[in-house]
C-alpha cells in the first residue's frame, strides 16, 4: 500500500512536523510511504527523515529559486481558506501544485495533517484513494469561519483524526459528519537514543514555543517561589519566539538572571529533558503535549497545567506526574516544591513516568493507523450511504426553516 502525508513544510522545527516524521518511519515498516511538503524553505529539513522514506517538496521559497519567480507566487491563494492562520504563507503556485500533485497521485491513503491542507485533500484528492485529515489543533483553536468551511469539506473525507479523545468527542458534538470515522489516535514520540535522566540534577526544564497561549510568565513567576526556598535550583526554558525579551525581562525583573535561562531552541529536546529531575508545563492549553510525553521518556515527571485538551489523558496525576489548576501559579510552585522536597517520591514518579509512556511507542500507534485503514475499506458502501442519508436530512431541515419563515 502507498501512503502520502502531507504537511505544511516539512524543513522547519514544529510538533506536527516531527510526529508526521515518527508515523511515516512506523507505517514504511509495512507500506511505501512518502511526505509531501507544500513549501521548502531550505536545503536539508531539521528532522531527519526514515531512509525508506520519500521527501517530495512541491514549492522552493528558497532566495532565487525558479518558483519565487513564477507569477503565480506573487498571487494570493483562492484553493487554500481564508480563515486558516497560515494563508498569508500560501499563494495560487502552492493551490496549483498541490492541485496537480493530489490529481495525479497514485497513492492508495491520503493523510493531511492542518486544516488548510485537508481543504486541498477533500477538494483534489482522488475518491478511490482513503483520505484522513488528521487534526493536530484543538477544534475551539479554530475561528467560527474557519470551522464552517472545514466542516463543507470535511463531510465529503473518510475519516477525521485528533489526538485527544476529548477533542474527537468535541468535534463529534459540534461538527457532525456522516460517513465519516472520527476517532482520536495519540501521536507517536519514540524512545530516545541517549540514557534517561538520573533525577539528581536541581534542574527545572521546560521547551516550547515562546508564545503567550504556553504562559511561560506564569511558570518563571511560579519557579521564583521556588528559587527563594532552594536557591540551588535552576530553571530552563528551551525554545524561541516572540515573547523572548519580554520574558528575559520578567526574569531580570524577578532577580532570577543566573538562575532561569531561555536557552534558545533545541533539538532534539530530550538530551536536555534528560539533563533535569522535573519538566513543567504552564499552557493555557495543549491539543496534546508532545513536550510532556518527550520528558516521561526520558524519565523525568512533569508538573503540568489541567488544560485542555492534552495533559489529563497524557498524565495520571498523583502516579506519574502532577496536574494543577490553569492559570494558577500559586500551585505550580507548590507542586514543584512538592517534588523538589520529596526525592524518593520524585524517583518513582520518574520510574512511573518512563514506563507509562510506552503507550506512545511506535509500533502500537501504526498498528492502529492499520486498522483504521482496513476499517475504512471495508466500510466504504455504508458510510456512503451514511452521506448521502445526512446530505437529505439537511437538505429537508433547510427547506422546513425557509417553510417556517414564509
Amino acid at each position: 500500500m502507498k501512503i502520502t502525508l502531507l504537511l505544511h513544510n516539512a524543513y522547519a522545527i514544529g510538533g506536527t512536523i516531527r510526529t508526521t516524521f515518527n508515523l511515516a518511519a512506523a507505517l514504511a515498516d509495512r507500506h511505501d510511504v512518502e511526505i509531501v511538503s507544500m513549501l521548502r524553505h531550505r536545503e536539508v529539513p531539521r528532522f531527519t527523515p526514515d531512509p525508506r522514506v520519500r521527501l517530495v517538496p512541491l514549492v522552493d521559497t528558497r532566495v532565487g529559486s525558479e518558483d519565487m519567480a513564477d507569477p503565480r507566487f506573487g498571487e494570493a491563494a483562492q484553493d487554500f481558506p481564508l480563515a486558516e492562520k497560515r494563508y498569508q504563507q500560501y499563494n495560487r503556485l502552492v493551490d496549483v501544485r498541490a492541485a496537480e500533485f493530489l490529481r495525479g497521485t497514485d497513492a492508495d491513503v491520503l493523510i493531511g495533517t492542518r486544516p488548510g491542507i485537508n481543504v486541498y485533500l477533500a477538494r483534489f484528492g482522488p475518491r478511490r484513494a482513503l483520505r484522513i485529515a488528521q487534526e493536530h489543533l484543538r477544534h475551539d483553536a479554530h475561528s467560527k469561519q474557519l470551522r464552517a468551511e472545514l466542516a463543507r469539506h470535511y463531510r465529503t473525507l473518510d475519516a477525521l483524526v485528533t489526538t485527544t479523545e476529548a477533542d474527537a468527542a468535541v468535534y463529534r458534538a459540534r461538527m457532525p459528519l456522516p460517513g465519516v470515522r472520527v476517532l482520536a489516535v495519540p501521536n507517536i514520540v519514540p524512545a530516545p537514543d541517549g540514557p534517561p535522566s538520573e533525577g539528581t540534577a536541581k534542574v527545572i526544564s521546560a521547551a516550547g514555543r515562546l508564545v503567550r497561549g504556553k504562559r511561560f510568565d506564569l511558570l518563571i513567576e511560579a519557579f521564583s517561589a521556588v528559587a527563594a526556598k532552594h536557591p540551588d535550583w535552576q530553571l530552563r526554558i528551551h525554545g524561541g519566539g516572540a515573547e523572548r525579551a519580554k520574558l528575559q525581562g520578567l526574569i531580570d525583573g524577578l532577580g532570577l538572571s543566573g538562575k532561569a535561562e531561555l536557552t534558545g531552541p533545541r533539538s532534539p529536546i530530550e538530551a536536555e529533558f534528560a539533563k533535569a529531575s522535573i519538566v513543567a508545563s504552564a499552557s493555557d492549553a495543549e491539543s496534546f503535549g508532545m513536550t510532556i510525553v518527550e520528558a516521561m521518556r526520558c524519565g523525568v515527571p512533569v508538573v503540568s497545567t489541567d488544560c485542555p485538551l492534552g495533559p489529563a489523558e497524557i498524565i495520571h496525576n498523583g502516579k506519574d506526574g502532577l496536574l494543577v489548576p490553569r492559570g494558577d501559579g500559586q500551585a505550580l510552585a507548590g507542586a514543584l516544591l512538592e517534588l523538589i522536597e520529596a526525592p524518593q517520591r520524585r524517583r518513582e514518579m520518574a520510574a512511573a513516568a518512563r514506563e507509562s509512556s510506552h503507550r506512545y511507542d511506535p509500533e502500537p500507534i501504526a498498528e492502529r493507523y492499520q486498522l483504521l485503514f482496513q476499517e475504512l475499506g471495508s466500510t466504504r458502501t455504508g458510510r456512503a450511504w451514511q452521506r448521502t442519508l445526512g446530505r437529505i436530512r439537511g437538505r429537508v431541515r433547510r427547506l422546513l426553516r425557509r417553510a417556517l419563515r414564509r
